[in-house]
């Protein structure tokens, strides 16, 4: 659900961004009867969706890697030792992106993945369990009204993180072209 929902926040923002998908189980399986509803009650279309196994070169590709919880961002550091940098669950990025302030118009994502990592701590990363700090349900295996509260919570968080990113950016070419 987040591919599909952070592409589509994407769609009249920046055309050049690559958004995938992959976990940690088996690859081929198509998303659940609830979580197609639940986009397609938003306009979107999960149908065409397949699993994908994340591995070691799809993370070495990545210039940010967003994980639903810990659990996502320490099998990264395991598969790809090289991507923890630029590896943080979706909660945190936005929490530490707000925190640090916006992307500036110039400013390379990478530099503000530095910025905003200045006041992480890794070690909360550690730990079993959901935390709620850091960690998005999965409605896996629940009922549709836990689909839709995660499409919520998703939705408004990438909501926020396509603020942080690009919205800076948007407003300069906006007063550019003024």
């Amino acid at each position: 659900m987040a591919e599909v929902l952070l592409r589509h926040r994407l769609e009249d923002v920046d055309d050049t961004v690559t958004v995938t998908s992959a976990g940690l189980y088996e690859s081929g399986r198509p998303a659940t009867p609830h979580g197609v509803a639940a986009m397609r009650d938003r306009g979107l279309d999960l149908v065409p969706h397949r699993s994908r196994k994340v591995g070691s070169e799809m993370l070495q590709a990545a210039d940010l890697i967003i994980g639903m919880s810990r659990e996502h961002v320490r099998e990264v550091a395991v598969v790809e030792p090289s991507a923890v940098d630029r590896s943080f669950t979706l909660k945190d990025l936005v929490r530490l992106g707000e925190q640090a302030g916006g992307r500036e118009p110039s400013e390379p994502l990478t530099a503000w993945l530095a910025r905003i990592s200045v006041a992480r701590r890794r070690d909360d990363l550690v730990g079993v369990g959901h935390d709620d700090a850091y960690d998005i349900a999965d409605p896996v295996g629940r009922d549709r009204a836990d689909y839709e509260a995660t499409a919520d919570e998703l939705d408004g968080l990438l909501a926020r993180l396509v603020a942080l990113l690009w919205s800076t950016s948007a407003a300069h070419e906006q007063e550019r072209s003024a």
